[in-house]
């Protein structure tokens, strides 16, 4: 039997310090914004944006306007199964103040939402083993056996009320056992998120209008690394320490007016490829111009990226260079059921 005391090991170090008293200062800022005049705008836009990054990081191919004629109810030309995640995370996330986040039965309810449609056993417990399996078939993860889950989950809740960690810490702990546990068929990495958040806004409300998700989905492959790295180690340090620094970046970059003086990347700072897939990412319908005025660079020197990074199998173009859009090909994982169905780690 596995033991959740073993699955919540976790060690701060001097950056997960550092990065909480810097997400504590950024809160401060955000608030002046969220309650200024542009509060009721961003609240809508940050809703659209965390529904398009936690489906987009499982897989999902449906662009930021998309996802926003999904939610208004209007036609849009996409699969059945892209759609129907779409709205099954538009559901979920529009009653996440409703959610009590010491409640299991409060995770199920929002599972049955998150996955209408989608899964025949939605808002229950899974029934089968499953591991976690890179894009060519490697073995990341085996879940704990299926009989197992709802012993381990009632221990990682009573572990959510007693833990004295700081409820910044306590939420990304949370989000890696639940991920380790993998208590579901399908919509665990989704329901891993939505948790945080709800964790997260319950102890302060401006987390519900923050779309982590978002920023999680433009360093998609270092989330799974992480994920990866803190159960082969059994500490949680290095999954921790990289969700406080998406917060704390989230919280920049949606907590800073209009006109305010753009970040400026120097020598020694990240990689120009790598920015550039950030970017793609965030905008498959990025131009070249607007390309260059983030960079600040050529548009034959982007160009150059461009190639390397196709070479790479890093990045391709879908349909034609006016109306169609890049695709960041970003490893994903997949799971493993125990009666052979396959699919995205959802």
């Amino acid at each position: 039997m596995v033991d959740v005391r073993e699955l919540v090991r976790f060690s701060a170090g001097e950056r997960t310090l550092r990065l909480v008293m810097d997400i504590a200062a950024a809160l401060e800022r955000y608030k002046i914004v969220m309650e200024g005049p542009e509060g009721v705008r961003l609240r809508k836009l940050n809703h659209i944006r965390t529904i398009r990054g936690t489906t987009a990081i499982e897989g999902n191919t449906l662009t930021e306007a998309q996802v926003t004629a999904v939610i208004e109810g209007k036609r849009v030309v996409g699969s059945k199964r892209e759609i129907n995640e779409v709205k099954g995370a538009h559901a979920a996330y529009s009653k996440v103040e409703e959610f009590d986040p010491l409640q299991p039965k409060a995770l199920l309810r929002a599972h049955a939402l998150m996955t209408k449609d989608l899964v025949e056993d939605s808002g229950k417990w899974r029934k089968c083993n499953v591991g976690v399996f890179n894009a060519r078939g490697v073995a990341m993860h085996h879940a704990p056996p299926w009989d197992q889950v709802p012993f381990l989950v009632k221990d990682l809740f009573t572990w959510l009320k007693r833990s004295k960690d700081a409820p910044l810490v306590k939420s990304c702990i949370f989000h890696f056992v639940f991920e380790t546990i993998h208590p579901f068929q399908d919509g665990n990495g989704r329901m891993g998120r939505l948790w945080q958040t709800v964790i997260l806004g319950r102890w302060n409300k401006l987390f519900y209008a923050l779309p982590i998700e978002n920023m999680v989905m433009c360093h998609q492959r270092r989330y799974y690394q992480t994920l990866h790295s803190a159960q082969q180690t059994g500490d949680a340090r290095v999954f921790v320490d990289f969700m406080l620094d998406m917060i704390l970046r989230t919280l920049k970059a949606k907590g800073e007016a209009k006109g305010g003086k753009k970040k400026v990347v120097r020598k020694g700072g990240k990689k120009t490829a790598d920015r550039l897939l950030e970017m793609i990412r965030a905008n498959p319908k990025i131009t070249f111009a607007e390309m260059v005025a983030e960079l600040g660079i050529s548009r034959s020197a982007i160009q150059k990226h461009i190639v390397h990074l196709k070479d790479a199998q890093l990045l391709r173009r879908i349909g034609p260079d006016k109306g169609g859009e890049w695709r960041v090909e970003s490893g994903k994982l997949r799971v493993e059921s125990g009666n052979s169905k396959k699919g995205g780690a959802r």
